[in-house]
């Protein structure tokens, strides 16, 4: 049953802490860059490792040039403040393999731009930018009270891809590969030669060549999209892989008694210790056994207490290591993987259920609230990160951005931005085989779209004072206009997210007689009279006591 709006005014009178104690995962505003495709800081780093343009395949999956210096510099401008993101997700700045592969159907060479391929997790990618790039945009966001996430992968290392294989001088390729088309990319690999064990070995990955072990039929073991597969379950004892032997400039050594998770959770938990890092969203969460995600989470948590010890002045406060997963489908519901090391899941729920009407996503947010709100045995509380774009799935209706960008911004629980949806970002070229590669086109900095990037701003400022909208208890208000309000520990907020012209709003419960409240939309502001507020609206009410 839901509780009143009496009962939702006792919420408040009984509050134990004030909306500014609450921490950052109880409210998450995530935005999330393609780092590649947000800002180039350094053309300087375009082309690092022989990497080129791509004009056959019309450029769709090779590197365009963002890197850790643009969004240095977008800090700077006060891009991400301004949007009230408290946290900034970027795809994995470690070195990636060096060439290209074969993208979708033959259409396209297809890079490690995205971070998923990696070759070195101890040693910056060059088209990223160097350690000191990303030690000093981390230091920026940590002095605006944002914090960093890397998106890691503990599932899988990347192709074998001709480029790499021929630097560190793995000798399975046959003459002439220099010259490998889209269509003979493959015949210029031996893949019957037992000289594969020079690549990562079979102790490492399963990978299905000669003197390697096959993928298997289960999640946890099989080869996603023909990936080699890390052997994160073996409790063997292993050495260096052997590419990372002949690495000259690898920071890996070779650690005592250690499996591969040992070593693949020690490589990522170093990038926390030394830098700072706030957090991971871990991809192909459910191809990784919970044993592996858990010692990742608890390495990672040392990790990032020691370097607030000896950092105190560049970090934003003590909260711990915080960590949001990929499990492909996972819904709003709290799973089992919220056990293995998890805080929050993606939700692959909301995309499809935001371009509703307001009555549907009332339904939405109810359902999400109460969820949230649930407390099942002694488990912790836990959390989802909603979003209507992503990289792996299709961007939202551009002509209906106000509309998402609203559903997203007022929803419970965590909450993550996509670049680009903010400013109208168009999509790109959708290769057949891998459309999605049309969500990953260059941040529209020449042709933001100034009606919905402030729309967006006041959105995502509004969020971040109010954890109410991520955790409190909702109420519908009205329908005509929509209306509801959300309220937790001394928070309150009504928000109608699509009004124009005068309005009379029952606030009864929620806000009493004689209080001023400001609209945050407009920064009208208006004082309760009778349980109720008479308002101008201008698209949007939000509505929060003014500031005495």
């Amino acid at each position: 049953m839901r509780r009143s709006l009496t009962a939702l005014a006792a919420l408040l009178l009984s509050a134990s802490a004030q909306a500014g104690s609450v921490s950052f995962a109880d409210n998450p505003i995530v935005y999330f860059a393609v780092t590649d495709r947000f800002a180039n800081g350094n053309p300087g780093n375009d082309h690092s490792y022989g990497r080129a343009a791509d004009p056959q395949g019309g450029d769709v999956g090779s590197f365009h040039g963002g890197d850790i210096a643009g969004l240095t510099q977008q800090l700077k401008a006060g891009y991400f403040k301004e949007l009230g993101v408290n946290a900034l997700w970027i795809t994995a700045p470690y070195e990636q393999i060096h060439g290209w592969v074969v993208g979708g159907k033959q259409q396209f060479q297809h890079y490690a731009y995205h971070g998923y391929w990696a070759l070195d997790y101890t040693t910056m990618d060059a088209n990223m930018g160097t350690r000191e790039e990303l030690r000093e945009m981390i230091d920026i966001a940590h002095a605006q009270g944002i914090r960093v996430l890397f998106d890691v992968v503990l599932n899988h290392p990347g192709y074998a891809d001709l480029r790499t294989l021929s630097e560190y001088k793995v000798p399975v390729l046959w003459p002439g590969h220099e010259t490998a088309t889209l269509r003979d990319y493959h015949s210029y690999i031996d893949y019957n030669n037992f000289d594969f064990a020079q690549w990562w070995g079979p102790d490492w990955v399963r990978a299905g060549l000669p003197g390697y072990p096959d993928g298997g039929k289960d999640d946890f073991t099989m080869q996603l999209a023909y990936l080699p597969d890390f052997r994160t379950e073996s409790s063997k004892a292993v050495g260096l892989p052997p590419i990372l032997q002949r690495k000259s400039d690898t920071r890996a050594v070779a650690l005592p008694a250690a499996t591969v998770r040992t070593y693949l959770v020690h490589w990522l938990a170093d990038w926390v210790r030394e830098f700072g890092v706030d957090g991971f969203r871990a991809d192909t969460v459910k191809h990784v056994e919970p044993a592996s995600w858990l010692a990742l989470r608890a390495a990672a948590t040392d990790a990032l207490k020691d370097w607030k010890t000896r950092h105190p002045q560049q970090k934003i406060d003590d909260a711990p290591f915080w960590m949001t997963g990929e499990a492909w489908g996972h819904g709003p519901e709290r799973s089992s993987w919220h056990d293995a090391g998890f805080d929050s899941m993606i939700n692959f729920d909301f995309q499809n259920r935001a371009g509703g009407d307001w009555k549907s996503i009332d339904g939405v947010y109810r359902q999400y609230a109460t969820l949230l709100g649930k407390r099942i045995g002694n488990a912790p509380r836990y959390d989802i990160l909603s979003y209507i774009s992503s990289h792996d799935t299709s961007l939202f209706p551009r002509d209906r951005l106000k509309h998402g960008l609203s559903a997203l911004l007022l929803a419970p629980g965590g909450v993550q931005l996509f670049y680009g949806d903010e400013s109208a970002r168009q999509p790109g070229a959708a290769p057949v085989g891998d459309e999605q590669q049309a969500t990953r086109s260059d941040m529209n900095w020449s042709s933001l779209d100034a009606a919905t990037l402030a729309h967006a701003r006041k959105l995502g400022q509004f969020r971040l004072r109010h954890p109410a909208l991520a955790r409190g208890e909702h109420r519908f208000i009205d329908d005509k206009p929509y209306a509801f309000a959300r309220a937790m520990d001394g928070d309150a907020v009504i928000a109608v997210p699509e009004a124009q012209g005068a309005l009379e709003l029952k606030v009864h419960g929620v806000f009493a007689d004689g209080t001023l409240l400001r609209d945050a939309y407009t920064n009208h502001t208006y004082t309760v009279s009778n349980g109720a507020v008479a308002v101008n609206a201008a698209g949007t009410v939000l509505l929060e006591k003014a500031a005495p």
